[in-house]
Parts: structure tokens; C-alpha cells; sequence
């Protein structure tokens, strides 16, 4: 990813974790957590990585719905407020390596208890 490709990546990531918290009213997405985006050399696609408290799959899917349900909503948003040619097109995707960290880390911290 060239470098404007990342500062759009990061404004990206503000914004829509703004939309999010103030102009989505569905509250499906209220347990979402933007973790980061990546979009491709062309700004032309965008994938939003995001994670959710708790690890529960209907928690996730029910997230992943409302997302999907809003990602118009947000896309329209992210144009108005980033001046671009095009406005990328959104996928979300769910970000394990959250939950994948904190199994590492709760294996490792039973290892020292263990010592």
C-alpha cells in the first residue's frame, strides 16, 4: 500500500468510527470497534476490519448484519466528508486477531501461574 493509500486508509478509519458513534442509529452497530482499513493502490476498494465485546458467533453476525445494512449509509458519509475522486467501496470484515491476542495472552499468563 503506497502512502496516500495509507492516510486515506486512516482518515477512513476516523470517520467512519464517527459515523458510527453519532449518525447510525441502528443499534446492531453499537458493539462494533473500527480496528483498522485497508484500501487497495487505487482507492477504489476499502476493507474495514472491526471486532466486537464478547465472542459470541450471534453477536458477531448480528454486528456483521448491521454493518452490512448501513455500509450505503457510511459510504455516503465518508464521501461528504473526504475529498476524493471516487469514494471506495466498503466491505466489512471482522478482525480476529483481537480475540486471538488475548487467547495468546491468557495461555501465556496460565504458563506463569503455573511456575
Amino acid at each position: 500500500m503506497n502512502i496516500r493509500a495509507q492516510r486515506v486508509a486512516e482518515q477512513m478509519r476516523k470517520e467512519i468510527t464517527d459515523v458510527l458513534l453519532r449518525e447510525v442509529s441502528d443499534p446492531r452497530t453499537k458493539n462494533a470497534t473500527i480496528t483498522s482499513v485497508d484500501v487497495t493502490g487505487d482507492l477504489q476498494q476499502a476493507t474495514v476490519y472491526y471486532t466486537v465485546l464478547g465472542d459470541e458467533e450471534d453477536v458477531k453476525a448480528e454486528t456483521q448484519a448491521g454493518l452490512d445494512k448501513a455500509k450505503g449509509f457510511i459510504r455516503r458519509e465518508i464521501g461528504n466528508r473526504i475529498r476524493l475522486r471516487k469514494t471506495p467501496e466498503i466491505s466489512f470484515e471482522y478482525d480476529s486477531s483481537v480475540a486471538y491476542g488475548s487467547h495468546i495472552d491468557s495461555l501465556i499468563r496460565d504458563l506463569n501461574k503455573d511456575q
